[in-house]
């Protein structure tokens, strides 16, 4: 399955939530589910008085935590099984794995206006994991591992923009972030009260073990 490439906004309503797939326009008043909270298509306005199917619940939520991280169905479906396998809760080791992604934390620590943008910043080598250059959005970090900004690539404007506002963001507790060096430290693997994703895991575990 190809990845999606048309207007994100669309995401957002579909699925009736702010998934902040567009940076800072998620945050103005030009947001699309401001403006048209419904979902997109002639019918939207007549297909949210429809009532939902549990499947279909099940379905819709599993599809909002797959588009607010970007990861394809079968990413998706491969990080589910890594979860199923994992001791704990599922649906809450779901929601940490895909925390752990790079450019999620990227995108966490306000070096990425959205988490497109952070992976693709990430695919372009301007970040390190540990010291050493990567350029591999999905590679998980674990407590003790150190993300920077790439030396080479604090001199580009975009860079530089990203790390002056860096400080606006609120950085999760289990980051530490050193905004002059534009370096962060994993404390701690993400508790389920730390990510603050609107999504009801328990719902895609139901999906799942249909």
């Amino acid at each position: 399955m190809a990845r999606y490439t048309g207007p994100v906004c669309r995401l957002c309503r579909r699925e009736g939530a702010k998934l902040f797939l567009k940076g800072d326009r998620c945050y103005s008043t030009k947001c699309a589910i401001d403006r048209r909270n419904f979902a997109p298509g002639s019918h939207g306005q007549s297909r949210r008085q429809k009532k939902v199917s549990e499947y279909g619940t099940q379905l819709r939520e599993k599809q909002k935590a797959r588009r607010i991280y970007g990861v394809l169905e079968r990413q998706f479906s491969n990080y589910f099984d890594k979860a199923e396998r994992a001791t704990g809760i599922t649906g809450e080791n779901l929601l940490r794995l895909l925390e752990r992604r790079l450019d999620n934390v990227v995108y966490r620590l306000g070096l990425g206006a959205s988490r497109k943008e952070a992976r693709q910043l990430v695919r372009h080598g301007h970040f390190t994991l540990n010291g050493r250059r990567t350029d591999i959005p999905s590679a998980l970090v674990k407590a003790g591992d150190v993300v920077a900004v790439d030396p080479g690539s604090k001199s580009l404007p975009r860079i530089k923009e990203l790390m002056e506002r860096s400080s606006e963001r609120a950085i999760p507790e289990w980051l530490s972030y050193e905004a002059e060096q534009a370096r962060a430290t994993v404390t701690a693997l993400p508790a389920r009260e730390q990510i603050d994703a609107a999504v009801a895991e328990h719902l895609i575990v139901e999906l799942y073990s249909r």
